[in-house]
């Protein structure tokens, strides 16, 4: 069994969820939400943040807004939707409730 597909999907599972939360501190830009999702340990490349950030603002649960740079072309920042925070608030009782079930189960006292 390959414990590497295993893993790789169950990061994905999450990524969603994560991004939500990291969006909803503050408006961010493409880098900014790999050098966060970095520092928590989950290395996500553009080619897979791209297509889940589209997803999301065709779900209305993202927006966002062209800033000029000064250091190249002009940046979309991301920002969350009022349907974004319901759907983080969702997913953050679903994920409470699965790690206590997680928990419950490989770490019986």
């Amino acid at each position: 069994m390959n414990t590497e597909n295993t893993k790789a999907q169950m990061r994905k599972g999450i990524l969603e969820f994560c991004i939500l939360s990291l969006i909803n501190k503050r408006e961010m830009y493409v880098s900014d939400i790999i050098e966060e999702l970095k520092k928590g340990k989950l290395d996500v490349v553009e080619g897979t943040l791209y297509p889940l950030l589209t997803r999301l603002k065709n779900g209305e649960f993202l927006s966002y807004r062209w800033e000029e740079s000064t250091s190249g072309p002009p940046r979309k920042y991301y920002e969350i939707t009022e349907k974004g925070k319901l759907f983080l608030s969702e997913l953050e009782n679903t994920w409470n409730d699965l790690t206590y079930s997680v928990n419950l189960i490989t770490n019986p006292e």
